[in-house]
């Protein structure tokens, strides 16, 4: 049965208090009573909207946190129609890891629901879906205006980008560090700009 709108901000507070309290405590240490404290909820309530407990709950927490990572880089990763889109999309990605630090609410609940679980493989291949789709479709408007070459396989670029920087943030979450992740986003953005400008250099000799 489809909740009414009462339940349905009920169900999500749920689950952005249950978000934060993993930012603050960690996902192992977190227990029931933390998130019906966090969220001024009841358990009969919590039961309500998830009879599976805790695993469910952390599987709804992945799915929010994989749509912040979307809504995080909007709106440049919509709107990447010139150079100086793509670069401030750049930044913003980076300052939304350098914020987020070594502590990703995303990667907490899928490891407590299991990485290897259908749910959390579910939550994953949706977020790199439309993840590289956002770019593949940047990559194609600028191959529609004549600055990036048209003969590119613009999936499989906004694919090897976003390989990139996921390998880039897994440095960051096991080191600290974002000179991976910002070397990624740079070397990717250059290799789509290289080959029209080595084109535009040979047509002027």
């Amino acid at each position: 049965m489809p909740l009414t709108p009462k339940g349905a901000a009920t169900k999500q507070r749920i689950v952005e208090g249950a978000a934060a309290a993993i930012r603050r405590q960690g996902v192992f240490a977190l227990t029931l009573d933390d998130v019906l404290a966090f969220t001024s909820t009841s358990k009969s309530q919590l039961f309500h909207y998830f009879p599976g407990g805790k695993d469910e709950l952390m599987l709804a927490v992945a799915h929010h946190e994989a749509d912040r990572v979307i809504g995080d880089q909007q709106p440049e990763l919509g709107a990447l129609t010139s150079w100086p889109a793509w670069l401030s999309w750049r930044d913003k990605v980076v300052a939304r890891y350098r914020e987020q630090g070594r502590e990703c609410p995303l990667d907490i609940a899928v490891s407590r629901i299991g990485p290897a679980s259908a749910g959390a493989q579910a939550v994953a291949t949706e977020l790199l879906e439309r993840w590289q789709d956002a770019l593949a479709a940047g990559i194609r408007h600028m191959q529609s205006i004549g600055e990036i070459d048209a003969d590119r396989d613009a999936d499989r670029s906004a694919a090897a980008l976003l390989a990139g920087i996921q390998g880039g943030v897994v440095i960051l979450l096991s080191t600290g560090s974002l000179g991976h992740l910002e070397a990624a986003l740079d070397q990717g953005i250059d290799d789509l700009r290289r080959r029209k400008q080595e084109a535009v250099k040979g047509h002027g000799c």
